[in-house]
């Protein structure tokens, strides 16, 4: 049986002119778990690593390299694993937001301003998932969700199909992909068949730089845990970030 890790990307610039861009924190919840993985037991560790193709997943893997501090297995970008546009989705909720520095620097002078953009993202995605208004986006939630778990079997479908050329009996490759928490969350839901409303609460849930697990087999897809982030209970509560 073979593994594939989700990880979450670390903290990014949420509610800022350009979101896509990791905080110093961020850099450092990543470099933590770099450090975490290099304590695992070798069966453990990564053989494999993919990336979506946003500069704060290429930064988490980045930095994750950096704590790792060991071999680099073979990286290969996928945008299937980019999260969806959020810009868009704002605007499409509210003509504002087509200047989006603009409106993020106005709610920034606001008191509680996380909260308050917060809000603002929360209508906005729950315009997209009611799928009353498709038409209207760059990508609809169902386009969304078809892409990340196509670009889950992608990644299956290689690993399987490289066991079938080498051989039956080769040990399967730990695989990583670092990507973000709305893809992480239709995967779940996905494999566990949940609700649209279920699947935005799970993506609520997810820290920064948290891991999720899924082992595979030809016809046979799980879940084994979700959303570890135990490397940042170990630094200490302040690490522990959503956004």
């Amino acid at each position: 049986m073979s593994a594939i890790y989700l990880i979450r990307h670390g903290q990014a610039s949420f509610g800022k002119a350009d979101y896509d861009q990791l905080s110093d924190k961020g850099c450092q919840q990543s470099e933590l778990l770099g450090q975490y993985w290099q304590t695992l037991k070798t069966q453990n560790k990564p053989g494999k690593l993919f990336s979506g193709a946003l500069l704060r997943h290429e930064q988490t893997l980045e930095n994750f390299l950096k704590g790792y501090q060991g071999d680099k297995p073979s990286t290969v970008l996928h945008s299937g694993f980019d999260e969806f546009n959020h810009v868009d989705l704002l605007s499409r909720y509210d003509s504002q937001w087509k200047n989006y520095a603009k409106m993020a620097a106005l709610i920034s002078q606001k008191p509680e301003a996380n909260k308050v953009f917060q809000k603002e993202f929360s209508l906005a995605l729950n315009r997209w998932v009611s799928g009353k208004y498709d038409g209207d986006y760059m990508e609809s939630w169902s386009q969304f969700k078809k892409r990340c778990i196509t670009a889950l079997q992608d990644v299956i479908n290689q690993e399987l199909d490289a066991k079938k050329e080498f051989s039956n009996t080769t040990p399967s490759n730990n695989i990583c992909i670092f990507t973000s928490g709305g893809t992480i969350s239709v995967l779940i839901q996905h494999i566990l068949g949940l609700s649209d409303q279920n699947t935005l609460s799970i993506n609520q849930q997810l820290r920064n730089t948290s891991v999720t697990k899924l082992l595979f087999t030809k016809g046979s897809l799980s879940i084994d845990y979700l959303n570890n982030y135990g490397h940042l209970t170990q630094a200490g509560h302040d690490w522990e970030t959503f956004r």
